[in-house]
């Protein structure tokens, strides 16, 4: 429930505090479940073969991980946050590597300058109640784009749902680049009346940028 107290985050005794859309919120500590899926062990797997291998390092590979990081930010939370340690942002850049295929780097590479995404909308078509999404684009995205997206929801909705990756951008023919397989392979075919949500960002060399969020209603059948 929303309450009237300082910002705060985080669990005490059996409730949880926390910032929502609207202010402050309170709400009762429930245990997530642990279905241990596919691609929810996929990243655990990811997560401790990377772990494994700073461990591996040389110490002057480490010192130089720890260097890079003292210029990376967390993502700030309650309005604050902190440096990198050198172990987080090898985690961070060879985890982003490994989820679009390219392999683990021992030494942290130099941070791109940031480039314009040339992906401009979603676009749904629906001809025999089967859907097909394309994303227009005004130039071929850069190698390793990713493509996250969610559920379809109700057309009323104007926020996107928790999204997951769904995998990397093909090259654009006749200006857009068709995502119904990634989308259909994880959610199945939306239906009519239904809203779409979609982000997709840059990884070059296991940077990401900044996530652009798309979004359609699925038209009625012709």
């Amino acid at each position: 429930m929303k309450i009237l107290d300082v910002p705060q985050s985080g669990k005490r005794g059996v409730t949880v505090s926390q910032g929502g859309k609207f202010g402050q919120i309170s709400r009762a500590l429930a245990i997530p479940t642990n279905p241990r899926s596919a691609p929810q062990m996929l990243i655990r797997n990811r997560l401790a073969g990377v772990a494994a291998q700073w461990r591996g390092l040389t110490q002057e590979q480490r010192d130089a991980w720890t260097s890079a990081a003292k210029a990376v930010h967390s993502t700030p939370r309650m309005g604050k946050s902190g440096t990198l340690t050198g172990a987080q942002l090898f985690t961070k850049i060879n985890v982003s590597n490994l989820t679009i295929g390219t392999p683990v780097v021992t030494d942290p590479p130099v941070r791109p300058a940031a480039s314009i995404l040339p992906v401009t909308a979603l676009v749904i078509t629906n001809t025999a109640n089967v859907a097909t999404l394309k994303l227009t684009t005004t130039d071929a995205p850069s190698d390793g784009c990713m493509l996250r997206g969610a559920l379809p929801i109700s057309q009323g909705r104007s926020s996107a749902p928790n999204m997951v990756y769904l995998g990397t951008l093909d090259t654009p023919a006749n200006g857009a680049v068709d995502i119904t397989a990634l989308y259909k392979g994880r959610f199945g075919n939306p239906p009519a009346g239904t809203k779409v949500f979609v982000s997709v960002n840059q990884n070059l060399s296991g940077w990401q940028d900044v996530p652009h969020i798309f979004s359609a209603i699925v038209p009625a059948s012709t």
